[in-house]
């Protein structure tokens, strides 16, 4: 045997061949378009191989020094929150239907999945107020990037607007989609004393080359922007697309972005029933206007409802499929080959289970703890929460102003409170500055907890 046939450890003469054939010259030409600085030269001394039994002791080694508070209390956010789920999700989507369910694709014996993904996306088109959502995107990241593409196939055009206090992550995950495509990404600045948007920054910006105007409600930061509708109708006065980006739990009780103006609503959808897991399975949402026009442009799938081809009973079915596996490759919106179905779901029992006016409890429960949150940081000496004026809904930035950040945070962690994401780093312009996060879960003990340890820890920071 030259090779082994499942392994790719093809011989010398089997790899010129395949050059030849493809055209290339050596195999570091194959990859001339990784940048040089992103080669790895020397590559490190791996070590040699363990049985299953000695791999497992040697990771079990390494995990016992991680230090692990019991009694943890946790106010991390920005983009992946602490909810409670209630059990019969958990209890409903273990089903087999659901549980091993992959892609629908013959929908005569799909139709309790089909059904169910229906119903997560009229669901999200109410909280949105959308005319059409699919079904779905990987995470909020990822329905960033394909909106940034999306808008580039409607408009023609490669100019795409995001503000400054984007989250960080999700600003990487578009850079990767958009630069190997062309696509130039423009930052517009923020108010230090509100937070919002400067809209004379954004009309600066904005020109015949612009695709899209990119707006984050709440922002990351926290602010609750108050000028929708103006912000719309800028992006709209020179024919760009305005994108929306949201935490699903804000909208009941704030405008649904399709009653402002959105062409596009992306986010989300892990608030929805889904743990935060360590980062993942998320839910990206993606759902935009009637218009023919950006409904065929639509990343992912779409299910539909119609009725069986004798009239008499109704039936669901996949409506739009304009990915590559369904359609030749030239004519694919993008390269998501699968989605978040069980995760969608989830999402929908949840959304079903709670309804609106649960949803809507549930909200104001999140605005009253985090303000309060807010009111017992703000009166401690030295601290400034919020820091930006403007109305927040559970994400908000809080300023140290007499004490070193890192310091502060990794005190809190050791008497078991985990105070949010430092800001420092990638937003230097706040100065020493945490982001917190405020939910359903959070008691006021645990708040006045919080403050309590962060004024006995800056004391001492700044004695």
């Amino acid at each position: 045997m030259e090779h082994h046939p499942y392994i790719p450890n093809a011989s010398e003469a089997a790899i010129k061949r395949l050059l030849q054939e493809i055209g290339v010259a050596s195999v570091d030409d194959l990859f001339s378009d990784i940048p040089r600085h992103l080669w790895i030269d020397d590559l490190p001394e791996l070590p040699p191989p363990h049985t299953e039994y000695e791999a497992k002791k040697i990771v079990q080694e390494l995990l016992s020094q991680n230090s692990f508070h019991p009694n943890l209390k946790l106010f991390l956010g920005g983009g992946v929150w602490l909810h409670y789920i209630p059990s019969v999700i958990w209890h409903l989507i273990s089903r087999g239907e659901f549980l091993t369910s992959y892609t629908p694709y013959q929908a005569e014996i799909s139709q309790g999945v089909l059904q169910a993904v229906f119903e997560y996306q009229s669901m999200i088109c109410e909280l949105t107020g959308m005319d059409v959502a699919n079904a779905s995107m990987y995470d909020w990241a990822s329905a960033l990037g394909e909106a940034a593409l999306f808008a580039t196939r409607v408009t023609k055009r490669k100019t795409f607007i995001i503000p400054k206090n984007i989250a960080p992550q999700r600003k990487r995950v578009l850079l990767t989609y958009t630069q190997p495509v062309g696509i130039a990404v423009k930052e517009v600045s923020y108010s230090r004393e509100t937070g919002l948007m400067d809209l004379d920054d954004l009309t600066s910006k904005l020109d015949d080359e612009t695709s899209a105007v990119y707006l984050e409600n709440p922002s990351y930061l926290g602010p609750i922007e108050d000028r929708c509708e103006e912000i719309g109708e800028i992006a709209h006065s020179k024919d760009a697309l305005f994108i929306v980006g949201v935490d699903p739990l804000s909208l009941a009780l704030l405008k649904a972005p399709g009653d402002y103006g959105a062409d596009v609503v992306i986010g989300e959808g892990q608030p929805l029933g889904l743990p935060p897991s360590f980062g993942g399975p998320l839910l990206g949402i993606f759902a935009c206007r009637d218009d023919m026009k950006l409904i065929r442009q639509m990343p992912g799938r779409i299910v539909g409802l119609t009725t069986t081809k004798d009239g008499q009973r109704r039936a669901f079915t996949l409506a739009l499929t304009t990915r590559e596996q369904h359609i030749r490759r030239e004519r694919a919106t993008s390269n998501i080959c699968t989605n978040e179905t069980l995760c969608a779901i989830a999402s929908a029992i949840y959304m079903a289970l709670l309804g609106g006016e649960g949803l809507r409890e549930l909200s104001k429960i999140i605005l009253c703890h985090s303000h309060y949150a807010m009111k017992k940081l703000n009166s401690i000496p030295g601290v400034k929460a919020p820091l930006f004026s403007a109305p927040h809904f559970k994400d908000f930035a809080v300023k140290l102003e007499e004490a070193p950040t890192k310091e502060v945070y990794q005190l809190l962690l050791k008497k078991g409170i985990q105070p949010g994401i430092l800001l420092t780093d990638n937003f230097p312009e706040l100065g020493e500055s945490l982001l917190l996060s405020v939910t359903e879960l959070h008691t006021k003990d645990d708040i006045d907890l919080l403050a309590a340890l962060m004024e006995e820890v800056l004391s001492k920071c700044t004695q």
